[in-house]
C-alpha cells in the first residue's frame, strides 16, 4: 500500500491547522502544553482516589495504574516507537519544517510520531472515566485531553496522524490497565454496591468529583489569563 498520499494530505492538514495571527492563542497553546500547568490537576486526581477508597492497598493499586498508563502510553512511545519509526517533527521536516509557525523558538525534540502527550493524556482520560464513571468527569477529562492534543498541532510538533495514532494507543493502554485493574481488584475481595445519589455507581462521592472539576477550571483561567499577558 502506498502510503504516500496519506502523509502528504498529513502535512498538508498540519499547515493548515497549525499557528495563527493572534499572540494570545500562542501563549495560552504554550500555557497548555506545558507539564507543570496541569500539576494542580494530578494532585486532585489522587485527593479523589485518596478520599474515595478504603485502604492504602486499593489507593496504591490505582496509583499504581495510573503510573502503568503514562509507562504503556507515553515511554513506550518515547523510548521505541519514536527512535523505531523516526518520523521527523513538522518542526525538523527537511520538506516543510520552513514553513511550519513556531511559537517561542519551541520545536520539540527531531522525532514525532506518535504524540507522547495524546497517549499519555487520553490513557489517564480512559482509565478514570472507567474508574469514576461520573458524566461530567469524563466530559472534563477527555476535553483535557483533547485539548492537549490542538496545542501540540497548533504548536506545529506534531502532525494530525500523530496526534490520532497517539490517541489509538493511549486509549487501547487506559481500558487495558483498566481491565487488569478490575482483574486485581476483585482477588481483595471488595464489594462496593452504591446507589446513593452522593456516589458514583463505583463509590465515588460527586462532591470530591466536584474538587476536580474545579481544579480543572481553575487551571483553565490559570492558562487564559498566561494568554493575556502575552497581549500586554
Amino acid at each position: 500500500m502506498d502510503f504516500e498520499p496519506i502523509i502528504q494530505f498529513d502535512k498538508q492538514l498540519l499547515l493548515a491547522l497549525n499557528g495563527s495571527d493572534s499572540l494570545f492563542l500562542d501563549g495560552l497553546a504554550m500555557a497548555l502544553t506545558t507539564a507543570s500547568t496541569w500539576v494542580p490537576l494530578y494532585v486532585a486526581l489522587f485527593y479523589l482516589v485518596l478520599k474515595n477508597n478504603e485502604n492504602v492497598r486499593q489507593i496504591l493499586l490505582v496509583v499504581a495504574c495510573a503510573a502503568a498508563c503514562v509507562l504503556l502510553a507515553g515511554t513506550v512511545d518515547d523510548t521505541l516507537v519514536k527512535p523505531l519509526v523516526a518520523r521527523w517533527r513538522p518542526t525538523h521536516d527537511p520538506q516543510i519544517g520552513i514553513l511550519v509557525d513556531v511559537v517561542d523558538g519551541y520545536r520539540g525534540g527531531k522525532y514525532g510520531f506518535f504524540s507522547a502527550h495524546a497517549a499519555n493524556t487520553f490513557s489517564v482520560a480512559v482509565f478514570f472515566c472507567l474508574l469514576v464513571r461520573s458524566r461530567a468527569l469524563s466530559v472534563a477529562l477527555v476535553a483535557w485531553s483533547l485539548t492537549n492534543c490542538w496545542t501540540r498541532v497548533y504548536l506545529g510538533v506534531h502532525y494530525p496522524g500523530d496526534i490520532l495514532c497517539g490517541l489509538l494507543w493511549g486509549g487501547l493502554v487506559g481500558f487495558a490497565v483498566y481491565w487488569a485493574y478490575c482483574r486485581i481488584y476483585v482477588r481483595m475481595k471488595v464489594g462496593k454496591g452504591f446507589i446513593s445519589s452522593q456516589y458514583t455507581s463505583t463509590g465515588y462521592q460527586h462532591s470530591d468529583i466536584n474538587v476536580v472539576l474545579s481544579v480543572l477550571a481553575f487551571t483553565l483561567v490559570y492558562c487564559i489569563f498566561r494568554g493575556c499577558l502575552t497581549l500586554a
